[in-house]
């Protein structure tokens, strides 16, 4: 058994796909259009992607809710940062920082939906 992908609707294909292809590297994959409109775009990495689900009539309102964030691991922390904030210009939770009790280099940001998007590089290669 393996996780596949997370859904998640989008205000704004373009400014999604701005942040997490063009920011933070990941590829779109693959992409349908159901019969009623809904067009939906799957993006990540090797093991599991997101899917946006966008409806151009609308669709429901967005809303993080109690969703703390989702990660998303990185070659680098401090070089993916910055590459957001020169492409996406996404609002910051928090700064680059060392967490040396899990050996990882971790910062938050907020995706176009208000996702809130933790980058986390591995220290122990």
């Amino acid at each position: 058994m393996d996780v596949i992908h997370t859904a998640l609707w989008t205000s704004d294909l373009d400014r999604t796909r701005e942040f997490y292809c063009d920011g933070l590297g990941l590829a779109e994959n693959w992409s349908f259009t159901t019969d009623d409109g809904v067009e939906n775009v799957y993006i990540g990495g090797e093991n599991a992607e997101f899917q946006f689900k966008y409806d151009p009539e609308g669709g429901p309102d967005i809303d993080p809710g109690t969703m703390a964030h989702v990660a998303v691991g990185v070659d680098s922390t401090d070089d993916t940062f910055e590459r957001l904030l020169e492409r996406a210009d996404p609002p910051v939770q928090a700064e680059p920082e060392t967490m040396s009790h899990i050996n990882r280099r971790v910062a938050f940001v907020e995706d176009p939906n208000g996702y809130v998007v933790e980058l986390v590089e591995r220290l122990d290669r």
